[in-house]
């Protein structure tokens, strides 16, 4: 498996598939984070008066756990940012797969079709992440792995990706908190 997945990062359309998809997935993750790290609902309305078992409560039942709602927009602000770093993306995807897996157990759970659909490719594009670096993770999933070589790709050892991941990182949550200051502006 590990040369077949070394061959594959040798193509520069793969190499920058994987560098725009760990921006995306981190953006996402942090995108959604702030809010929960301000403390705010995740939908506009509360979810308070919806029936129990519906997604609407569920995300209101989080919201009102107060501590917990922090902890989930932290570790996606951590797992986002570490993906978007490049230099520690391979982190990032070990950090993002139970976050995301538990947000797609949840969709899948309340049966909601558009979000289960999204949530299941977020799923996906992690564990595509997390093969593309096998070659770092086999030491802690194999009992003995044979040997390491650096099958880094190419394009991703230019440092330029990580300053345009910060970039983006600080763009990302330069844009979500105008949008929360504009929203309390308006209501």
């Amino acid at each position: 498996m590990g040369n077949i997945i070394s061959r594959l990062k040798q193509n520069w359309l793969l190499q920058l598939f994987t560098i725009g998809l760990r921006y995306l997935l981190g953006s996402a993750f942090v995108y959604a984070s702030i809010f929960k790290i301000q403390g705010i609902r995740f939908t506009a309305t509360s979810g308070e008066n919806t029936p129990i078992g519906t997604l609407p409560h569920f995300f209101e039942t989080m919201y009102q756990a107060g501590i917990y709602w922090h902890f989930i927009g932290w570790g996606q602000l951590l797992a986002g940012f570490l993906l978007m770093s490049q230099a520690f993306s391979t982190l990032g995807a070990a950090a993002f797969l139970p976050i995301i897996l538990n947000i797609f157990i949840i969709t899948t759970s309340f049966n909601s079709p558009t979000i289960l659909l999204i949530t299941f490719l977020m799923s996906l594009s992690n564990v595509y992440l997390l093969v593309w670096d096998w070659n770092k993770l086999k030491f802690i999933v194999l009992p003995e792995p044979l040997h390491y070589s650096d099958d880094t790709a190419l394009l991703s050892k230019w440092k330029g990706w990580t300053y345009a991941g910060l970039v983006l990182f600080v763009a990302v949550v330069s844009l979500r908190l105008f949008q929360i200051h504009y929203w309390n502006k308006v209501h």
